[in-house]
């Protein structure tokens, strides 16, 4: 090929997507290549987006201007707000899909964005010039020139596919595997491992009884993830349906358990925790007599069904006699087996943290080829990748994400210090700041950063200081007007609530937690009044304001925990720093240290096996 191109990324998931639409938004000429063209964003696992944590995920890649979070709306054929019960920071909004819509919406935003270009065909190896890319080479012997490449390769990289004591090679059911490019980069010097994943079978949905399995329906009000999505945009929703397993199941299960590839040592790679195989289940816990299978619809106008909770890699014959014994699937019929497949990554502490190798210059990893699991995870990792490889080709510094403003920068600095041996997924519980970083105001912490870099429009940002200003209007109100007894106690005797025996500032009857805005308009005409000032839609500037009054005091503790931790990441470290002639500190710092060359002092401190005696050290080094 005689083009040039600024940015070339391998592989059409959703990393490899992600990447190839923030690049040629900001302005790099993009080619995106992938083996199939009708496969663009494949949910090759469960038709939804989102759920904990990875809601919050995708409305961090919205607010930076990513596409996701609109094609997820789109394509939604129910919504969640997961979490409800508890507080704020746990809240995870998630949707089911139509798994063909969200491929196809994926594909018109993609050709819709002028700068990007595409071509089909497999990638074998990239081009290089000592130590740097320079191009890819495809399986049609065709060498394309470019700036930047960002290898997005999910589990295609050597895939290999069981069923039982059946294997054979293959990038999903069907597809084939890529060979070529992880023997090419284990020569440069890369480190390469193995992980596995599994999905579960499809079935008929014509077949099942759902008159013996619990509904589960979306929200009466759904808010969708973008921050340009109406409100209450989804008219109609499919439900979900929930069923168990039980003993009968299990040892049905079990009969298989000699040709499971898991444990007859087929499989040698490490599978996720989080979301282990059924057969797995049954065996670390086998003092429990059932399992949650959650039975999701594919789409509007399919019958096909996802049996989520039911991943498996065991012969067909077991998988059809199993499942069969569920409640509501005595009739089912199988569409696919579930399968597992094992593929090569690379260990992340093999990048920096604008996901650019260490090893060759302006070259990317994002996705499960780093040791993720998970679509959200891949989008966002594919995001940055795509920022920084067109910040790569214009010669402008690196974008990072820290710790305290996204779990974007969360999961890349787990990544890139503390490395992966089993696949990574994105957990509340990762984010020391999780009250910080809320779903609710993905775009108040990155939209801002998002334009100045070049990425989200005018349109975004504009919409973002609206609601801010709303929101601090709303905020001095409540907490400059009072309320009469009169006037709230007739209320509050409704809810349960103190009565109050003197005129009272609306904000502290809000801190309260059994109230809230929509109880205190139904007996506050002014607040009705206030609202009123301001332009649709008002629910991001009622939540907002709600959140504020009623957790400000978590969310000022976290901004200090955050600000003195921000001290030690301002201290820089030097990339050739020779960590090996500080003798006091320990040699398993001294190794992991070397290894990994931290940015800042804050990412040496993260690092398993260096202690704050070797910090300490560091720092007296460095006149600290």
């Amino acid at each position: 090929m005689q083009e040039n191109y600024d940015v070339i990324v391998v592989g059409a998931g959703h990393a490899g997507c992600e990447a190839a639409a923030a690049a040629a938004n900001m302005g790099s000429k993009v080619l995106l290549i992938t083996m199939d063209m009708t496969k663009i964003a494949q949910m090759s696992c469960n038709p939804a987006m989102g759920g904990i944590a990875k809601g919050q995920i995708v409305r961090e890649i919205d607010a930076l201007g990513g596409y996701s979070g609109i094609v997820s709306d789109k394509s939604a054929i129910q919504f969640r707000m997961l979490n409800r019960s508890k507080g704020p920071a746990m809240w995870s909004p998630r949707t089911q899909n139509d798994r063909t819509l969200f491929s196809i919406f994926w594909r018109e935003m993609l050709e819709a964005t002028p700068n990007v270009h595409f071509w089909q065909d497999m990638v074998v190896g990239v081009l290089t010039e000592g130590d740097k890319v320079t191009g890819v080479k495809t399986g049609i012997g065709l060498e394309i020139k470019s700036k930047t490449v960002v290898l997005t390769s999910g589990t295609f990289l050597n895939g290999l596919i069981h069923i039982g004591e059946k294997n054979f090679g293959g990038g999903r059911s069907g597809e084939k595997a890529s060979r070529g490019i992880t023997e090419q980069l284990v020569e440069f010097g890369f480190e390469a491992g193995r992980m596995k994943t599994g999905t579960p079978p499809r079935v008929d949905g014509r077949s099942l009884d759902y008159s013996l399995m619990e509904e589960q329906k979306g929200d009466e009000d759904p808010v969708g993830f973008s921050y340009l999505t109406p409100v209450n945009y989804l008219p109609k929703q499919l439900s979900c349906h929930i069923t168990y397993t039980s003993p009968e199941v299990h040892d049905a299960l079990r009969l298989g358990f000699d040709k499971s590839p898991m444990f007859n040592g087929n499989i040698k790679s490490t599978g996720p925790r989080y979301c282990p195989s059924i057969e797995d289940k049954i065996n670390r816990f086998a003092e429990r007599d059932r399992h949650q299978i959650f039975v999701e619809p594919e789409g509007w106008n399919t019958v096909e069904v996802y049996v989520n909770g039911f991943s498996t890699s065991l012969p067909q014959e077991v998988q059809e006699n199993a499942i069969r014994k569920i409640a509501g699937f005595k009739h089912a019929r199988l569409f696919r087996p579930g399968y597992a497949i094992e593929y090569d990554y690379f260990p992340p502490t093999q990048l920096k943290h604008s996901l650019e190798t260490k090893l060759i210059k302006n070259l990317f990893f994002a996705g499960q080829i780093n040791g993720t699991t998970g679509y959200e995870e891949a989008a966002c990792q594919g995001l940055m990748a795509g920022i920084n490889a067109h910040q790569n080709a214009i010669n402008k510094e690196p974008f990072f994400l820290g710790r305290d403003e996204a779990y974007i920068g969360v999961l890349i600095d787990d990544l890139i210090t503390k490395g992966t041996e089993e696949p990574y997924r994105m957990f509340t519980s990762r984010a020391e700041y999780r009250i910080l970083l809320r779903q609710d105001n993905a775009d108040l912490r990155l939209t801002e950063l998002s334009y100045k870099l070049g990425l989200a429009n005018k349109e975004r940002l504009e919409l973002v200081k609206l609601k801010d200003s709303n929101t601090s209007s709303l905020v001095k109100f409540l907490k400059e007007t009072s309320i009469s007894p009169e006037e709230l106690n007739p209320t509050l005797e409704k809810v349960s609530s103190s009565l109050i025996t003197q005129k009272t500032k609306v904000a502290k009857i809000l801190a309260r937690p059994e109230m809230n805005l929509e109880i205190l308009k139904d007996c506050f005409k002014p607040l009705v009044e206030k609202i009123k000032e301001f332009s649709e839609p008002t629910f991001p500037v009622l939540e907002q304001a709600e959140l504020k009054i009623k957790y400000q005091g978590y969310i000022d503790r976290e901004k200090e925990m955050a600000d003195k931790m921000k001290r030690l990441e301002s201290i820089q470290l030097h990339q050739d720093f020779e960590y090996h002639k500080l003798k006091s500190l320990s040699s398993e710092a001294r190794e992991k240290l070397t290894s990994i060359k931290p940015r800042t002092i804050g990412q040496a401190s993260r690092i398993s096996g260096v202690s704050p005696s070797d910090i300490s050290v560091l720092m007296i080094h460095l006149g600290r």
